[in-house]
């Protein structure tokens, strides 16, 4: 089983200053699968993201990635692991054009996609390539913040709460761009809020509640897991 698991976290705690946020969360993420943490605002999915990247204050336990212990690495050296990370901010950097964002961020890895492949999954941007960050929509923002990162040869995505606030039509094609990018063998950690998008994407669900794993199932378990998941969730 170890040579199918891209991450692998356990008995992690991890702390903002004083704030203790994370109590020992356990979760796998096999190579390939997309895995959806579900459950309410505060309940820790966003700082387990955070977590993986080394984005929070300190950390204990254990972050596998690619089978190298990334607990004590840096931001930047878990990068270079094949770790994207899309946060919730989107941090399009306003005074560069679109294409310019999309070439900004460095390599981690040989194999990113190419400005045309990307284009091709989000023809949104290559309309509005040369339109400052400030002037793009909402959703345009969200789709080069996930663009992004493909450019980097990242082989684990983070993606969080990208549906968030975003009109239907611009949801559907950052669907539809995930199961792209899942054929292409990419593995994809994603926060969601909207079930109804992220039920369907996933091939893993993790339930989070007061920074703890409350519970996990396969999507073929989904159905029989929404008594619980509107007990934890409301859906």
């Amino acid at each position: 089983m170890a040579d199918t698991e891209f991450l692998r976290i356990t008995d992690l705690h991890s702390f903002y200053d004083e704030s203790h946020i994370l109590h020992g969360v356990d979760l796998t993420v096999n190579r390939g699968e997309v895995v959806t943490l579900l459950g309410r605002n505060g309940a820790g999915r966003t700082t387990t993201l955070k977590s993986i990247m080394g984005l929070v204050g300190r950390r204990t336990g254990s972050i596998r990635i690619n089978g190298v212990e990334a607990v004590d690495l840096a931001p930047h050296k878990i990068a270079r692991l094949g770790i994207g990370y899309c946060p919730e901010e989107r941090g399009i950097f306003a005074s560069l054009n679109c294409e310019e964002n999309l070439l900004l961020p460095p390599a981690v890895a040989s194999g990113g996609m190419s400005l045309t492949e990307i284009y091709e999954m989000f023809p949104n941007l290559e309309e509005r390539r040369l339109s400052p960050g400030m002037r793009l929509s909402g959703g345009e923002q969200q789709m080069l913040s996930v663009a992004r990162i493909l450019r980097t040869g990242a082989s684990m995505l983070l993606l969080d709460e990208i549906s968030e606030g975003l009109a239907p039509v611009i949801v559907q094609a950052l669907g539809h761009a995930i199961r792209s990018l899942r054929a292409k063998g990419l593995t994809i950690v994603m926060v969601e809020q909207n079930f109804r998008f992220a039920a369907p994407l996933a091939d893993r669900f993790y339930v989070m509640e007061h920074g703890r794993i409350v519970e996990g199932f396969t999507a073929a378990q989904l159905e029989e897991k929404m008594g619980m998941l509107h007990e934890y969730l409301g859906v």
